[in-house]
């Protein structure tokens, strides 16, 4: 499907069939309309190669450090299917934080949705929440996940009628979906429920559909992922020897037997690791170490793409990213998406750090709810004034318990 690039509104509430024009400057459409007009910046020459940092999180994979065959061009046809939205809306960085350039840090809005054929298309939560962080020395990456179940004051949202109200956080993506809002809706509400949480306003979005993520996987081969603890699947059974979802294996008539992922290093396919990193029920922290696990797997993805030539190879990159594009949709902001991938061509696999909140453990509030801790909301704060470095390096506790 053809890219559609839109300019961020000032609120939630403004218009949504508004689009930026054809001419999109090479960053300054990044803060849409914002107060005192957003900056254009003086054209650069696309250089004749590009180093490839993919975005897409839970495919949002930060791979460089390879040359690409081509130039920007290449890589701009190469994600031109990708789907692109305003999933922000007024959770969009403003122009005095940095949002009409890609200069100083960039933060990004992760959400992995489950959806399926069976269910309603507004009838979606968002189960994997993460904020990507990337300091203003675009040479490192940080992915925190905001526990699914946090109590939140979700916003009154206007394009989906709803009145505002207490919640799971993963709730603000359906009540935002409602009545016509869509995922797009859903994202734009689910952004501003943690821009008001954490105070951190956003440069980016992506919304991974957990199915299409077998595709992504299928492609580069299969993904090595360490088991810290053993977990039964709940959704997938073994069936004549093959590993089926349960509601499939059901028509069958087969005798079904379990599936268990047991501890240790392996390469799984992308039925496994999809139904691994979907795992909670079984493993000592639920959704805390399910955080963690797929926190893994997207540093698995990006580690495979630096694999075997993957990315000097520009059939195999058309290949990954159409692949990808099927499995997301994707806010920059109106910044065209080479230019972004461009501004991260510094960030590697390996310096992609994946941290806990809460300390890895359930954390109840004065509610009895789940909330966040102080720690964590100290590092929220930590990623919205660019200081998350030093805060890890002072709170090493929070760093994630994964290879």
């Amino acid at each position: 499907m053809p890219v559609q690039t839109s300019p961020r509104p000032t609120s939630l509430d403004s218009d949504p069939h508004h689009r930026a024009s054809a001419a999109i400057p090479t960053q300054g459409g990044r803060g849409g309309q914002r107060t005192g007009g957003a900056k254009k910046r003086t054209k650069r020459k696309d250089p004749l190669w590009a180093r490839l940092t993919v975005v897409f999180g839970a495919v949002l994979m930060m791979t460089s450090g390879v040359a690409i065959v081509g130039s920007k061009a290449l890589i701009s046809q190469a994600t031109g299917n990708i789907s692109q939205k305003n999933l922000l809306g007024g959770a969009g960085k403003s122009e005095a934080e940095g949002g009409a350039d890609l200069d100083g840090p960039i933060d990004m809005l992760l959400l992995g949705v489950d959806a399926r054929e069976r269910w309603a298309a507004d009838d979606v939560r968002a189960d994997s929440i993460i904020v990507l962080h990337i300091p203003s020395s675009h040479d490192q990456a940080y992915m925190i996940s905001i526990p699914r179940d946090t109590e939140a004051q979700i916003p009154a949202f206007e394009k989906s009628g709803f009145q505002g109200g207490t919640d799971k956080i993963n709730a603000a993506f359906q009540a935002g979906a409602r009545n016509g809002g869509g995922w797009e809706g859903g994202a734009q509400l689910m952004a501003q429920t943690i821009k008001n949480m954490t105070g951190i306003s956003f440069d980016g979005a992506a919304i991974i559909n957990f199915g299409g993520f077998k595709n992504v996987i299928d492609t580069l081969g299969s993904v090595r992922i360490c088991v810290k603890h053993e977990v039964k699947s709940i959704h997938t059974v073994m069936v004549d020897g093959k590993q089926m979802w349960k509601a499939d294996a059901k028509k069958t008539g087969r005798p079904m037997t379990p599936v268990v992922y047991k501890k240790g290093c392996r390469q799984m396919t992308g039925l496994e690791a999809l139904d691994y990193s979907r795992q909670r029920y079984g493993l000592p922290n639920s959704d805390y170490d399910r955080q963690q696990n797929q926190q893994q797997l997207i540093k698995a993805m990006a580690k495979k793409a630096t694999d075997k030539g993957m990315l000097t190879n520009p059939i195999k990159v058309n290949q990954l990213i159409r692949a990808a594009g099927k499995a997301f949709v994707l806010d920059t902001g109106g910044v065209p998406v080479a230019d972004l991938v461009f501004t991260l061509r510094g960030i590697s696999a390996n310096e992609l750090t994946m941290l806990r909140t809460n300390g890895g453990t359930y954390y109840g509030n004065a509610n009895n709810r789940e909330g966040l801790s102080e720690q964590t909301l100290e590092m929220f704060k930590a990623v919205k004034n660019d200081k998350l470095g030093e805060f890890v390096y002072a709170n090493p506790s929070v760093l994630s318990t994964r290879k």
